[in-house]
């Protein structure tokens, strides 16, 4: 097992991809201390911005620990397929960018693109997530694409654009076009959510369970249900209205939202 320790309080952006299981693997100590990261534009050691420290570990996967703030500390545990990442305290931008296996733990907020094209694996954040989560970079119309990520706090605004598979789940509330352009999987929100949900989106699933404003003109209800799968092993009470579209893109992904917690939507009930 790895710990690392921010030698300082970082003023720039620091980019260290290399911060991930894969690449800590049969290296040495020293041989981890010597890998490249950029601090703004200098190139520096890990051994400069961290303190590593290596422990005993009941388990045989590569584990590493960051202890302290890395808010500006971008891309750890980028395209990592095993082994386990545990961040004490704030994470940047680009976390598990593109990870294919594997699992990261914060116990603290991440910045944006958190799960950036992520294909397998497990993001779990145990404060609040920026804007972008699971979401491609612009230009790019291919989100999310299988794994899980679970966010206890709030998310920002486009959460799982043009996802393709997986599942994220928000405990808290969130911003505005979450499912934008989603092709399947499923998004589940506990709480709030801001509005334009599901714009243009083509197929998948999303659970709202709190106030959502309005429904886009382009979904038409569908009926009413009792409760809704969100994964094997957890189902949202409903009831819930059953929207499908978006039909401007001739979709067939599926809205659900809170009955109980939207009475200014009783008014599509009478074209039940």
């Amino acid at each position: 097992m790895m710990n690392l320790y921010p030698t300082k309080k970082f003023r720039f952006p620091i980019t260290a991809e290399c911060i991930s299981p894969d690449v800590f693997q049969d290296k040495k100590i020293e041989e981890i201390r010597r890998l490249t990261v950029w601090e703004g534009n200098k190139q520096r050691i890990l051994g400069e911005l961290f303190k590593v420290k290596e422990s005993e570990s009941e388990t045989k996967m590569v584990v590493i620990n960051i202890h302290g703030d890395v808010s500006r500390v971008r891309r750890i545990g980028a395209y990592m397929t095993s082994g386990q990442i545990v961040i004490y305290g704030n994470a940047g931008m680009h976390l598990g960018e593109e990870m294919e296996g594997g699992e990261i733990i914060v116990r603290g907020n991440v910045g944006c693109w958190a799960g950036s094209m992520m294909k397998g694996g497990k993001i779990e954040i145990y404060g609040n997530a920026g804007n972008y989560l699971g979401a491609p970079y612009r230009g790019v119309n291919k989100g999310m694409r299988g794994g899980e990520i679970v966010v206890h706090g709030n998310v920002g605004n486009e959460a799982g654009a043009y996802m393709r598979r997986g599942v994220i789940k928000v405990y808290g509330n969130a911003g505005q076009f979450a499912g934008l352009r989603m092709q399947n999987g499923t998004i589940y929100v506990q709480k709030d959510c801001e509005a334009r949900v599901g714009a243009c989106m083509k197929d998948g699933k999303i659970i709202v369970s709190g106030f959502l404003e309005s429904v886009l003109p382009t979904f038409t209800i569908e009926g009413l249900k009792e409760k809704v799968k969100i994964e094997n092993d957890e189902t949202a009470e409903g009831p819930f209205y059953l929207f499908l579209g978006d039909t401007a893109e001739d979709g067939k992904g599926k809205l659900y939202v809170s009955k109980t917690k939207n009475p200014h939507l009783n008014r599509y009930e009478k074209l039940l």
